[in-house]
């Protein structure tokens, strides 16, 4: 790969703009967005605090069961990294409403045919 594919900037604002509508679509408990970016297939995986989640069923049922209250949070840190036109690495500390604990998120992005998509997800929360 060479420099110049490294966050071209058309790259980096298309993946911004799926990061934050990801984002909001998290805060606001919007499933069929938070579904939509994740590919769909069985080899997705979200590894998350307390669940380890292999394939898009389970992560559909994790959020299907997930609470919809509590969800405001505070993003800092983030880092958006893009590699050539379809493939991109996005990495953010957050604080949610209410608590002092730091949360990390990691998540491998892939242009797919149908736009931008969550193929690995990672959440960690710092002790």
């Amino acid at each position: 790969m060479k420099a110049e594919d490294i966050n071209r900037p058309v790259i980096v604002a298309e993946v911004t703009d799926a990061f934050y509508r990801y984002e909001q679509a998290l805060i606001s408990n919007d499933i069929a967005v938070l579904d939509e970016l994740f590919w769909h297939d069985a080899r997705t995986v979200r590894l998350g605090a307390g669940e380890n989640l292999y394939g898009i069923d389970e992560i559909r049922a994790f959020r299907a069961a997930r609470p919809s209250a509590g969800l405001n949070r505070t993003l800092r840190h983030t880092v958006i990294t893009t590699f050539g036109e379809d493939y991109a690495v996005c990495s953010t500390e957050f604080t949610r409403e209410g608590s002092e604990k730091i949360g990390r998120q990691q998540q491998t992005w892939v242009k797919m045919p149908g736009g931008w998509r969550i193929v690995a997800a990672q959440v960690s929360l710092m002790v």
